[in-house]
């Protein structure tokens, strides 16, 4: 699976001194000239997986995939500087098909002036796969915000809403980049990370990365009206809670604050998406949840993974 890899090449490959961050986070952070902390990612996304091409536009595709890395940069509370596109395209129709996959996402380029600096293109006999990486820069002189630095005690303050972004949110939400960076400069966080696998599975990567634990209050958590519409037309049994804890793709923030900060950036709700704290993290390892009903007890962390032996 994608984590056991992931721990695999954590051992497997060396230190470096121009790496100040790597394996396990949203984004690398390097030194790069004269940028002290040059942040760097990168998303893969495919035909069949991440998308239908023959049930969406192409230009959405395009958007998606630009946004989902902005939103990466967002987690690290990162300014984005430029990104380079390759496509590996299928043969019949390929042309049309990359003009359109350009014209998606060269307007949500513009809207962050962002410098789209080249790439690559293949074809082949496959479906599309599509794969940018972006630069930015950290925005605050204390670095860029990270995974690890959640504390026992902190608030877990989300942005936005969370579940059924199969039904469009996934392809029409919008990157927190200027959202993280005010929150950032304005209030003292300790962590953070997007949601793209799923609310309690990232919940539980950022503990993981701290060395703590999670206890997510369900009473608080914001469901997004596409939860509610997606658990009533899958009628599988599944609740619009559900959805929201392990659907993904909702590209929302989850932030650890302390407890003093995190009233005061509630009472301000300086943005204008819903800032809501939904538990904190513990001392105590793993993911928890608890509500007015039946008390505290595990949540298992159900959300996306790539799977492959």
């Amino acid at each position: 699976m994608e984590s056991e890899l992931i721990e695999h090449l954590r051992r497997r490959i060396p230190s470096h001194p121009r790496l100040r961050l790597g394996l396990g986070d949203d984004a690398a952070v390097l030194r790069m000239g004269d940028i002290d902390e040059c942040v760097m990612t990168v998303d893969l996304l495919t035909d069949g997986v991440d998308f239908e091409l023959g049930k969406v536009d192409p230009r959405r595709v395009g958007r998606k995939a630009l946004a989902v890395n902005l939103s990466d940069l967002a987690a690290m509370a990162a300014l984005p500087l430029a990104g380079v596109v390759a496509l590996a395209l299928p043969r019949r129709g390929g042309l049309d098909l990359a003009i359109a996959l350009y014209e998606g996402l060269l307007p949500l380029a513009e809207e962050y002036e962002l410098a789209i600096a080249g790439g690559d293109t293949n074809s082949w006999d496959g479906p599309l796969a599509i794969s940018i990486t972006l630069m930015g820069k950290s925005a605050a002189e204390d670095g860029a915000l990270r995974r690890d630095g959640a504390l026992p005690g902190d608030k877990i303050i989300v942005t936005g809403r969370f579940g059924g972004s199969i039904l469009s949110h996934q392809f029409d939400f919008d990157p927190r980049v200027r959202e993280a960076i005010l929150l950032n400069e304005r209030y003292r966080l300790h962590a953070g990370i997007d949601v793209s696998d799923g609310l309690a599975i990232d919940l539980a990567h950022i503990a993981k990365e701290s060395g703590c634990g999670a206890v997510l209050d369900l009473d608080a958590v914001p469901v997004a009206e596409d939860a509610k519409r997606l658990a009533v037309q899958l009628g599988d049994g599944r609740s619009a809670l559900e959805h929201a804890l392990g659907d993904g793709e909702d590209f929302e923030l989850i932030l650890a604050v302390p407890a003093d900060e995190a009233a005061r950036m509630l009472e301000d709700q300086p943005l204008d998406v819903l800032l809501t704290a939904v538990g904190e993290f513990a001392g105590e390892p793993g993911l928890w949840q608890t509500d007015s009903r039946k008390g505290k007890r595990r949540l298992e962390p159900g959300g996306w993974e790539h799977k492959f032996d």
